[in-house]
């Protein structure tokens, strides 16, 4: 079970948060360090400090405060990866762990992901807050050699990184940099990019169809000597305060075509690349001949080249807009929309400018997999995209059971930590040379009995798949409906069986979410607790197709699953589809 989620019976958890507080009994750091210690990992610890939370308390009230932190604590959790942890610090405070070899998810890489998940704002009808995060990252051993140091020098990144005007994340560093003027602030930019310390990363996209590699998706990095490896949530502020958006924006660009050029030397002509455009340069008017003349240097049509362009662009300066896209578009450019549905354009805007390609946004995905209501958006975004002649990209794809959902809801393209993280240009051969990612995830599945068991009592489980087993049937066992989940979504079982009295959610109510998420599937209720309202209720909605007592009879229970399996493929006949 992962490590910073798996609550047992009797264990003192945070009442607000749901998550354990650091030695509450709950994972533990000294222990994780050890570990790594002997397997030759590394362990990031990650300081979050939620900003302006005390205001909340302060302007409306405990009730909401705790409201939001539960929220906070509930989107953290959802992004961190399964072999991670998560614990509460104070009342405003977390702190995020993660032990990782080379070429693995990484502290800045977790960073990111759990940065990226408050993109969009937290939502507690009648309010809205926006959510902004500063993280402090250390690294055992290379920052301190046990858990006390460890928290001490992450704690010291976090105050360093409020401090240094670079908000967002930052690594520790040993000098505590002094505040500098916004002049110097500038200074230090174009130093920065003089000495070569902007970089950009890349992350692959791959064709949901295969998992084959269409291109990349560029990002940049800033090799601080101060703060180390500086995401773009640490310094864009900066560079928007000291005017140096357009600058640092032209110098991607350039970066970007750049390498696409050498691609192209190398003969991987195949390979697209996507970056993403500053507002501000698509008001300029030179904007069209400036990136005109950059591929005519190079000797490149535009169709290898990307432009990621924000919602909020297509509200500034219409006219001058409209005009910079219809350039770019007819020198063979793709135009996308970066993180759709974030600032809410309006579909007459996509109506009117020439775009390709849509982008879902991260905050959008990390639920799909459960939340019926995140599902059904994605699927209408992937289904509004289709019907206007446009591909879609999903963003953030930070699980196999994203993956799949995406797979089967149509999207295009995907793009995530579960298929590579961002790297530099020097570490992409073996990602070129092997082409396909994840090939066991993408291989076609087999058309299959696949059963689907959900029980909280571990020798339940081990009974009922030693009985289902002899009738051939692909048998898939989850003891927590978060994991029941994940397995719906990435094996798509048609037949699935559920406890009622689960700890964290009843299999009623979990099957009414299974039939809004996967409405083919046939869905059975197997327990011995018998409150009759509520399973007649679920079976006059649809949720459940029979309810089955415990204790059972082996033989009426193989029959009634055997009729269950029956009645899937009989109306998948009667539809004229082929059984999943």
């Amino acid at each position: 079970m992962p490590h910073g989620y798996g609550y047992s019976s009797g264990t003192p958890v945070d009442p607000v948060t749901g998550l354990f507080r650091l030695g509450a009994n709950g994972p533990s750091l000294t222990a994780a360090i050890a570990a790594a210690g002997a397997t030759g990992r590394r362990i990031a610890l990650l300081h979050i400090d939620v900003d302006m939370f005390r205001l909340i308390n302060v302007n409306m009230g405990e009730d909401v405060g705790d409201q939001a932190l539960a929220a906070i604590a509930q989107r953290l959790r959802a992004a961190m990866p399964s072999e991670s942890w998560l614990w509460r610090l104070s009342s405003d405070e977390f702190l995020a762990g993660i032990g990782y070899l080379p070429g693995e998810l990484d502290g800045a890489g977790l960073a990111e992901r759990l940065h990226e998940a408050f993109n969009a704002p937290l939502s507690l009808p009648p309010y809205t807050f926006p959510v902004r995060l500063f993280t402090g990252i250390a690294i055992y051993p290379d920052h301190a050699g046990d858990a006390a140091s460890l928290l001490a020098r992450a704690d010291q990144a976090r105050r360093q990184t409020k401090q240094s005007g670079l908000a967002g994340i930052g690594m520790y560093a040993r000098q505590v940099p002094m505040e500098r003027p916004a002049d110097a602030d500038a200074n230090r930019i174009v130093e920065a990019l003089d000495n070569g310390e902007f970089k950009l990363y890349y992350q692959p996209r791959v064709a949901a169809s295969d998992g084959s590699i269409s291109g990349f998706s560029a990002l940049l990095r800033w090799h601080s000597a101060t703060h180390g490896v500086l995401q773009p949530h640490a310094f864009l502020d900066t560079v928007e305060r000291v005017g140096l958006t357009a600058h640092l924006g032209w110098w991607v660009v350039r970066e970007a075509v750049r390498q696409i050029a050498s691609w192209r030397e190398r003969g991987l002509e195949y390979l697209d690349l996507a970056v993403h455009v500053p507002d501000g340069l698509l008001q300029q008017a030179d904007c069209v001949d400036r990136i005109g003349e950059l591929l005519h240097q190079h000797d490149l049509g535009g169709d290898r080249l990307e432009l990621e362009i924000s919602e909020n662009a297509l509200t500034l300066d219409a006219r001058r807009v409209l005009q910079s896209l219809e350039g770019l578009h007819k020198l063979g450019i793709t135009l996308t929309i970066q993180d759709f549905g974030i600032s809410g354009v309006g579909l007459n805007a996509l109506s009117h400018y020439p775009i390709d390609h849509i982008k879902i946004d991260r905050s959008f995905i990390h639920s799909v997999a459960s939340n019926p209501r995140s599902a059904a958006i994605v699927r209408g975004i992937i289904a509004l995209g289709h019907q206007l002649g446009m591909k879609v990209i999903a963003k953030g794809v930070g699980s196999e059971a994203e993956l799949a959902f995406l797979r089967s809801s149509q999207c295009d393209l995907l793009q995530g930590y579960v298929l590579s993280p961002p790297q530099p240009a020097e570490a992409l051969d073996e990602l070129i040379r092997n082409r396909f990612l994840l090939q066991d995830v993408f291989a076609t599945p087999q058309s299959e009995r696949t059963l689907l068991l959900l029980d909280d009592e571990e020798n339940v489980l081990r009974s009922l798949a030693r009985l289902f087993r002899r009738d051939g049937y692909r048998i898939l066992t989850a003891n927590s409906v978060r994991e029941a989940f994940d397995l719906l979504a990435s094996h798509r079982p048609q037949v699935i069986v559920s406890d009622q009295r689960m700890a964290d959610m009843p299999g009623t109510e979990f099957l009414s979410r299974v039939r809004d998420l996967y409405p083919d599937t046939v869905r059975l209720v197997l327990s011995g607790y018998t409150d009759l309202a509520t399973i007649t209720e679920a079976i006059n909605r649809g949720a459940i197709y029979r309810f089955l007592v415990k204790p059972w009879n082996d033989d009426e229970l193989r029959g009634h699953i055997k009729d269950a399996f029956a009645d899937y493929e009989r109306n998948h006949s009667a539809r004229g589809t082929e059984p999943a």
